[in-house]
């Protein structure tokens, strides 16, 4: 090998510095992840379309199963999401279902009991405790009255 074609370390960081940012303007900002979503599936399957040999199409069973699995993976992100949306919905009545009873919850170490006055609305419930707003997640237990 020969010495001169190699490069210093000052050199290499250099270049790996501009293949960087080369690597970002192609990508426009855009973070690659190996996560597959359904438009890289959809990308995928179109390059499928538009590269496959016309002598040798695909065959029915392969592109049935193919948009079978796209179907299933549209319908599981859907789930998902609406799953999400169905907690958020639990968590806001269960806060609003503590309003008007005496509930002991943690503030650090401190134990704090009082009567929940207010629940604030939002993504992070809150319960209104002795003047004082704390998250619906620090309510340790309801007292009955």
């Amino acid at each position: 090998m020969d010495i001169s074609t190699l490069q210093s370390q000052e050199e290499f960081l250099r270049t790996e510095q501009l293949v960087n940012r080369l690597n970002k303007e192609i990508n426009n900002g855009r973070v690659m992840t190996q996560d597959l979503d359904k438009n890289a599936f959809l990308k995928l399957l179109i390059t499928q379309l538009a590269h496959q040999d016309p002598t040798q199409p695909m065959e029915d069973k392969e592109f049935i199963a193919q948009m079978a699995q796209f179907s299933s993976l549209e319908q599981i992100n859907n789930m998902s999401a609406n799953i999400e949306k169905v907690a958020g919905l639990i968590i806001k009545n269960n806060a609003l279902s503590l309003l008007g009873k005496v509930v002991e919850l943690f503030d650090g170490n401190e134990l704090i009991t009082g009567k929940v006055e207010k629940v604030s609305g939002g993504d992070s419930q809150q319960v209104f405790v002795g003047g004082r707003y704390y998250d619906y997640q620090a309510v340790e237990s309801i007292i009955a009255e």
